[in-house]
Parts: C-alpha cells; structure tokens; sequence
C-alpha cells in the first residue's frame, strides 16, 4: 500500500514517486490522472521527474524535506492546481519521494482549506486512506499556523464590506489586496510561551 497511490478525495490521489514512474502508466491512466504535482528538491531532480508531460499537467515543485522548509508558500499554488483540475473533470496525483511527508502535508493543507477543517481532523482524514503520512514536525507546526490563515480568510470571504469595515475599522474602499495587507500589518497573533 505504501508504495501505490490512494484516492484521498474523488479526482484527488496521494501518493509516492514510485506511483507516477513510467511502468505505471497503465494504471495512471486507469484512474483517469489527468494532473500530477511532483514535489522534490534540486537534488532529486534526476530521478523525481515528470515522465509524461505529453500526456498530464504537471506542477513541479522545489520542496526541501526538512523542517525549516517554508512549505506554507506553496500551499495557494497548489490549491489553484487542484482546484483547476478537478472543476474541468480531471484528476490530480500528489506524489514526492515516499508520499508521507512533503506531498501529505500539501494534501493536508489542501483539505483544511477547502472543507474549513482544523489540522487534526484534516490529518485524521488523510491518514486513514493512505496509513503511511508523517509530515516533518516543521511542515506540521506551519500546518497547524495556516488553521488560523485560512479560517480568517473564510470568515472574510463571508462577511459584507460594510461588516469589515465596523468590525476592523478599516478604512473605507480597502478591498482585495489592500485589506489582506492591512490585515497582516494589524492583527497580532499571540506568541507561543
């Protein structure tokens, strides 16, 4: 199991390199993969490689596995990808080297994101589908940071401008970008003790 891919949401696979290599054509094209993200570091970049480029859309991305790694940034790019594919009909693989870390964590961040769940039951979930995940504690630290991004956002997303602008006092007219960075510029967030 560990060496194959899992079908983490419907059009949304986890998986290791050893799942996308090029023996495995037939079965990538079985489950309908019509998007890969391939996650490695310079490095691996001579055997984690995109192997059919002909036939899928692949998103490489040059992640470290170790826990300094600022895995957060990657984290909108992805969710555009995913999200890119699956509204077209598509499937998306998310593989690195061993599909337990780096790509796990991607897939984690992915769930929390699109269903407004908090890390724990986002790893829950993932976990019980493919039983190998195990982010690095750096990526599960940020995982856990991104829970109070992402559910602001939300609570953003649904609130009226006029609401923003009583419950923040944000000026008038700030919207998009400029909010988001007012936001960031005003809001502090307790340090851990």
């Amino acid at each position: 199991m560990r060496r194959e891919m899992q079908e983490i949401l419907p059009g949304l696979f986890l998986g290791p390199y050893s799942s996308a290599m090029k023996s495995k054509l037939p079965i990538l094209q079985k489950h309908g993969i019509t998007h890969v993200i391939c996650i490695r570091q310079n490095i691996e970049a001579n055997f984690i490689k995109p192997n059919f480029q002909e036939l899928f859309r692949y998103l490489v991305l040059d992640i470290a596995d170790n826990p300094v790694e600022n895995i957060i940034r990657f984290f909108p790019t992805t969710k555009e990808f995913i999200d890119g594919s699956l509204q077209t009909g598509g499937k998306v693989l998310v593989h690195g080297n061993a599909g337990i870390s780096r790509s796990a964590a991607l897939v984690i961040a992915y769930i929390m994101e699109t269903f407004g769940v908090k890390y724990r039951d986002a790893f829950t979930y993932v976990q019980e589908r493919r039983f190998c995940i195990n982010p690095n504690a750096g990526f599960v630290h940020q995982l856990q940071e991104y829970e109070a991004i992402y559910l602001a956002k939300l609570t953003i997303q649904m609130m009226s401008p006029l609401q923003l602008e009583r419950s923040l006092s944000v000026p008038p007219g700030t919207t998009g970008e400029k909010f988001l960075l007012f936001c960031v510029t005003t809001l502090s967030f307790p340090k851990d003790s």
